[in-house]
């Protein structure tokens, strides 16, 4: 079978599809990570695969983060996940980012890099980027509109910087880097689940946060942000990754998912997550209800 590990029921269930001694396509498996706006995603790319294709699809969502899904692509337990170009460059491919690189130029280098090194390509973008924003709460009274405010403050008062774990892990834009490079001096670090730490700010617990700028609990929380004024972070410009193979074995595929190109904005992005994360609405349901909006598929 193409994929590892989908055992012996779906083996069974695809011997029973065959017909006429011609078997029957195997689904398109689509992962993602762990969170709000990784649940959603794949069910954009789903069904609008199934409303443009004769595709059958697959979930994987909340599989795991991209140390986890990069070798599920490579080993074709999946077949496209939406990722990240700055993580594709510096998480994946461990390579280097440079101050004021273009979109574009983010884009070409990780598309070069996975297919040489991991048989799989990056489409075009869906529209938005996810980057990064330091936050903290405003009831904390700090004046700081860059992350360069925050590191001034956090040389004079005792600041308890709170992330993810795999963010202290991080080479190029991880923890370690980011202190080097703006002067941080905090007074100590926590580890969080992405969906604890910002109740975890909101409360003081910690005081700052390395926020994602789609996430509806910047808003939510009353949070205040920062901008990157040294460019330490690279451009996280959302796009499905897919293996070569995929794309060979389901010709259409690439075509189909080229009508999803620049069609969600952070705007939109942002509004699909807070439906998710505040008022308790079903993912899959929140993917529906954007492409029928938007006239991307039908009701």
């Amino acid at each position: 079978m193409r994929k590892a590990g989908l055992g012996l029921m779906a083996a069974t269930l695809l011997l029973g599809a065959c017909s006429g001694g011609e078997e029957a396509a195997e689904p398109i498996i689509i992962g993602g990570k762990p969170w709000t706006e990784q649940y959603i995603l794949p069910h954009i790319l789903g069904q609008y695969i199934e409303a443009h294709s004769d595709y059958e699809v697959e979930y994987e969502d909340g599989l795991g983060e991209v140390a986890i899904l990069t070798p599920a692509l490579e080993q074709g337990d999946i077949d496209l996940y939406v990722e990240y170009t700055g993580t594709g460059l510096k998480d994946v491919l461990k390579m280097e980012s440079v101050a004021g690189q273009t979109s574009e130029e983010v884009l070409a280098a990780v598309r070069e890099g996975y297919e040489e090194e991991l048989g799989a390509t990056w489409l075009e973008p869906l529209g938005f980027e996810n980057g990064y924003t330091l936050a903290f709460s405003k009831e904390s009274g700090y004046d700081a509109e860059t992350y360069s405010d925050l590191a001034e403050i956090s040389r004079t008062e005792d600041l308890v910087f709170g992330a993810p774990h795999p963010f202290y892990e991080r080479e190029g834009d991880g923890y370690d880097d980011l202190v080097e490079t703006y002067g941080f001096e905090f007074a100590e670090t926590e580890s969080f689940d992405p969906a604890i730490m910002y109740e975890a700010v909101q409360s003081g617990e910690v005081d700052v946060i390395p926020a994602f700028t789609t996430d509806s609990r910047i808003g939510l929380f009353d949070l205040g942000t920062t901008t990157d004024d040294l460019n330490f972070f690279p451009k996280y410009d959302a796009a499905p990754v897919v293996r070569l193979e995929t794309l060979e074995e389901y010709p259409e595929l690439e075509e189909v998912l080229s009508g999803l190109a620049g069609e969600i904005s952070e705007e939109e992005m942002l509004a699909m997550n807070a439906r998710v994360d505040v008022d308790q609405e079903q993912p899959q349901d929140v993917a529906h209800d954007f492409l029928v909006e938007q006239g991307l598929i039908e009701e």
